[in-house]
């Protein structure tokens, strides 16, 4: 069931929310029950026999915990518990990447499966695997069913995050009720409107001048310079605003229901280095590969080479985890490989080393060099196939290749009406497009800043206009997005990580 469906904006999400208001007059426990069913009502809806899946995993995890309440067997439980978390996860996501590289190897003829990935499998296996190692490593054991399967299975970040942990949600579901569940609400609403508008009106329609071209590229077609880097710059956008956009209504989804879930996203296409934007871009991932890989392997503490060989192995494996593919190993090995040179460049500028250009000029060849090279991972990324990703390389630099050169069927889709557009103006549309969607991107305050959830609530003052109260003026923009994304919602686009 998907956020920017009439199913769930106009049946779910309002039975959910009057019963969660009933029971909650009743008490805490009587709500976060409400929750724990709304959620696995929400998951089995795609494919009831996964819910099957979730209900073992959910119960098995918890009864280990429970079992590592015992000291002498806390850590062989753990160890046992993070084995077959990771077992689930390569069993539906790594086994025919494994078998087709060991058949690549030997040429040994592995059967090929097809095997249907659970939704978010890859999210509330890892949230798990966090709960074990932090029992293992001396935090309270949860004895609450209720609490641990809400903790794992609640419905606004169950499918595509962010990556939340037991410490920061768990306790939040048994507190009282709060004196402000009004203007929590309403903030709520608003976020979720803004993340709404971010996938579907901005997202979507990037993505009709991504899709086909880079389809063209998989089936072994090239592609001319102006389509790839259109094609290319318009997927940068589009995985940030779907992404981002979900985040954000996963935040306001929550905040109906008086929980706040974590920051994942900080306006990362505004970083000027690698590292930077690795503390602003899916900041719950960063979060957990720092903390349960990075830092268990030995982090910086065994000296410069091991850090930078720590540092390769976190981004392969992090490439990995977002999917069972050589491309994604690509992708993860380019932001190693970044990562790397600007731990090095930092270290040697911090030796004494003398920068000419003026601070400004230095900025902007900062933020140039980042975005350009968050874009050319993000090839390997969008790619399927090799084939496909160095196609799009060699149209980027001007090398054209393949059987045929990309053409566009001339059809622009807005809302649903689809327009004839000639091929070149359809290439400055969607000029205009990238745009305007990188300068929302680089110029405005982000949506949790925008809203002062969080973090952002005691920052520095922005500009009056641009910060959210709960008056009408606020409500009638909000309206508007929420009125522009339904005519939008024709499309019925998954989210880029609906299946991760």
């Amino acid at each position: 069931m998907l956020f920017s469906s009439y199913t769930f904006l106009f049946q779910f999400l309002p039975a959910v929310a009057l019963a969660f208001a009933a029971a909650r007059r009743h008490s805490p426990r009587a709500g976060i029950l409400v929750l724990a069913a709304a959620s696995l009502f929400f998951y089995g809806a795609w494919r009831p026999v996964y819910l099957l899946l979730l209900i073992a995993s959910v119960a098995v995890n918890f009864s280990l915990g429970l079992r590592m309440e015992d000291p002498l067997r806390r850590r062989a439980v753990g160890m046992l518990g993070v084995a077959l978390n990771l077992a689930l996860l390569c069993c539906f996501k790594y086994t025919n990447f494994i078998f087709d590289s060991i058949n690549t190897l030997t040429g040994a003829p592995l059967p090929f499966f097809n095997i249907v990935l659970p939704l978010g499998i890859s999210f509330f296996t890892f949230q798990q695997i966090a709960y074990l190692v932090d029992v293992m490593r001396g935090a309270r054991v949860e004895r609450d069913i209720v609490s641990y399967t809400l903790f794992v299975s609640f419905f606004p970040h169950l499918i595509a995050g962010p990556l939340v942990h037991h410490a920061e949600m768990i306790p939040q579901f048994k507190r009282g009720r709060t004196s402000r569940s009004a203007v929590l609400a309403a903030r709520g609403l608003a976020i979720f409107a803004a993340g709404l508008f971010k996938k579907v009106v901005i997202a979507d329609n990037l993505a009709q001048f991504v899709s086909p071209v880079f389809a063209h590229l998989d089936a072994g077609g090239g592609v001319t310079a102006p389509w790839a880097w259109l094609a290319t710059l318009a997927y940068t956008l589009q995985i940030y605003f779907d992404f981002s956009g979900y985040s954000d209504m996963a935040v306001g989804l929550a905040l109906l229901f008086g929980i706040r879930l974590p920051v994942n996203f900080r306006s990362p296409y505004q970083a000027t280095s690698i590292i930077e934007f690795w503390r602003r871009w899916h900041i719950t991932l960063s979060r957990f590969l720092r903390d349960y890989l990075y830092i268990p392997l030995g982090g910086n503490r065994l000296g410069e080479q091991r850090r930078y060989l720590n540092l390769m192995l976190t981004m392969l494996l992090g490439g990995l985890w977002h999917g069972a593919g050589l491309n994604f190993l690509i992708w993860g090995g380019l932001h190693g490989l970044y990562l790397c040179a600007n731990h090095l460049w930092q270290a040697w500028r911090g030796a004494g080393a003398a920068v000419s250009a003026t601070g400004g000029i230095a900025k902007a060849f900062s933020w140039t060099l980042t975005f350009f090279a968050v874009v050319i991972a993000w090839v390997f990324f969008r790619a399927r196939t090799a084939v496909g990703a160095w196609q799009m390389l060699g149209g980027l630099f001007g090398f054209e290749a393949g059987s045929s050169a990309y053409t566009s069927p001339g059809i622009l889709r807005l809302m649903d009406l689809p327009l004839l557009v000639g091929e070149e103006r359809l290439l400055l549309i969607g000029g205009g497009a990238v745009t305007v969607a990188l300068a929302l991107a680089l110029a405005l305050p982000n949506v949790p800043q925008l809203f002062g959830y969080r973090e952002y609530r005691r920052a520095p003052e922005q500009a009056s206009w641009l910060r959210w109260r709960p008056n009408a003026a606020w409500a009638l923009v909000s309206a508007l997005a929420l009125a522009i994304s339904l005519f939008g919602m024709w499309q019925r686009l998954e989210f880029l990580y609906f299946q991760f």
